[in-house]
């Protein structure tokens, strides 16, 4: 082998020493490697982390519908891929999002917990003193300071005690909770439980089984679990709600091009509000900004989308408004309402 020639460490082609780079595969003729160079071909290889995202951001923050223009025109090397460009922006909102789920759902724990624990402290000291289920008793300060709670706090309380104690009506669950806690301290089984609740001995399957999950939460009171459950199925809501925007977008403009066409546009969109959001939950986490600040900025978005839809499709501010604001209220009014029920009650099934 001539000695100006070297071997490459990655394809074994030979080329000259002098190159910086393998002509054969591209790898750098010298590239040690550091720690640096380990996670920059990681991030890069998985979200394409390169050139072409830094190039990307400002026209996707400033430029509404221009990489989408841009994309389906041809240029699709130059700015960053839409889905790539939505899965990297996603991993980042939910990588955030996460901390907010987690301090919502430990949240609900507590305050439920703690609720709770009142009320059955409270239900004690009626007991005790042969008050029963008809209304509470006086408590005094020392039980306040202990319990942790105002004067109006023990009126509100007071309200709910007397409301819960009336037999003739049914409170959350749709049964009498009274006589539901007396039955499993009895040890009751389950199947007998189901009957006082209201469930029929023909009851299908899944009327079982909403019985059978709202038992087990009337005896865990786990609300934080429900609310684990129901962040965990957003990521993938989200993955088919863009589908459906896009249709949308299809629906309005059946003559632009095909639903692919639609699709780069939503992947694009949904690529800004998460990037905003993103901003949004990470300032919240630096200082408390003021919520009236946080809704104008999620307005903002939808003047984003008319901006958008107005240079992608071509078309007059008056019809690009007009298809925009109907849009934007069926997936608000519509859409959004169906997915969150969904997600709602496939969390409590799964919870």
């Amino acid at each position: 082998m001539s000695a100006h020639l070297k071997s490459c460490s990655n394809c074994e082609q030979h080329y000259y020493e002098k190159y910086s780079y393998c002509p054969y595969c591209g790898q750098k003729s010298k590239d040690r490697l550091t720690l640096g160079i380990l996670f920059y071909n990681t991030i890069s290889n998985y979200f394409s982390f390169d050139a072409r995202f830094f190039k990307s951001i400002s026209p996707l923050m400033f430029r509404p519908g221009f990489l989408a223009q841009k994309f389906v025109g041809g240029k699709r090397l130059l700015y960053l891929h839409p889905a790539q460009m939505f899965l990297f922006v996603s991993v980042i909102f939910f990588f955030l999002f996460g901390f907010v789920a987690r301090n919502a759902s430990e949240n609900i724990d507590h305050a439920i917990k703690e609720g709770r624990e009142r009320f059955n402290y409270i239900s004690k000291k009626n007991t005790a003193k042969g008050e029963g289920s008809e209304g509470l008793v006086g408590i005094s300060d020392i039980d306040k300071e202990k319990l942790g709670i105002s004067d109006e706090e023990l009126k509100k309380l007071d309200s709910l005690r007397a409301l819960a104690s009336n037999k003739d009506v049914k409170i959350r669950f749709g049964f009498d909770q009274q006589k539901i806690d007396s039955l499993l301290v009895a040890g009751v089984s389950d199947a007998e439980i189901y009957r006082e609740m209201g469930m029929k001995d023909d009851a299908g399957w899944m009327t079982q089984k909403l019985y059978a999950q709202a038992l087990r939460f009337f005896k865990s009171w786990n609300g934080g679990a429900i609310s684990k459950a129901f962040f965990d199925s957003i990521p993938i809501a989200i993955f088919v709600l863009l589908p459906i925007f896009a249709l949308l977008l299809k629906l309005f403009y059946y003559k632009r091009g095909p639903f692919v066409y639609h699709l780069v546009f939503a992947f694009y969109y949904f690529s800004f509000l998460f990037l905003v959001f993103s901003l949004i939950l990470f300032i919240n986490f630096i200082f408390d900004i003021p919520d009236r600040l946080d809704l104008l900025i999620m307005l903002s978005t939808f003047f984003y989308l008319l901006w958008g839809i107005r240079r992608f499709y071509s078309q007059s501010w008056r019809w690009s408004i007009i298809k925009s604001g109907i849009i934007t209220f069926m997936f608000l009014m519509l859409v959004l309402p169906l997915a969150f029920g969904v997600m709602v009650f496939t969390a409590f099934m799964m919870y």
